[in-house]
């Protein structure tokens, strides 16, 4: 299993760091990974893509050359979404180069960075973060 070594950052075109503390959950999928190969899990349990999930990941997301860790056959995608107020409720998908336009906002947004297999729709959740001029001053 290779290791996902990108973050938004280097995907969505910021050229720094978000400014606040960015929360990994990389450990939770190393563990269902596991899990899964020693056959705890079924295909059903970690293949479960919502298809809105793989409707943004085929048009907005951004293509990784990790290889999926369930069907070994695609490479990942990366989709972020943000929310915030001024955002719907349901949140935004995050096209490229949007990351640099939201962090110069004063409101605080939530973004959330997904990975997502197209071919056999395993999705989890990489990591979360908070961008916004008022992310800024907290920091």
């Amino acid at each position: 299993m290779s290791s996902v070594r990108s973050g938004p950052e280097q995907f969505w075109g910021s050229g720094s760091p978000p400014r606040t503390g960015r929360i990994e959950y990389r450990l939770v999928r190393e563990s269902i990974v596991r899990d899964y190969r020693r056959g705890r899990l079924g295909r059903s349990d970690v293949c479960d893509a919502q298809p809105e999930l793989l409707r943004v990941a085929r048009n907005l997301g951004r293509q990784t050359a990790t290889e999926c860790p369930i069907c070994e056959d695609a490479d990942l995608v990366h989709v972020m979404f943000a929310f915030g107020p001024r955002l719907p409720p349901s949140g935004r998908a995050v096209a490229p180069g949007d990351l640099v336009r939201f962090s110069r906002q004063r409101e605080e947004l939530a973004c959330y960075v997904v990975e997502v297999c197209t071919g056999c729709n395993w999705n989890h959740l990489l990591s979360v973060f908070s961008v916004g001029r008022s992310a800024a001053r907290v920091r």
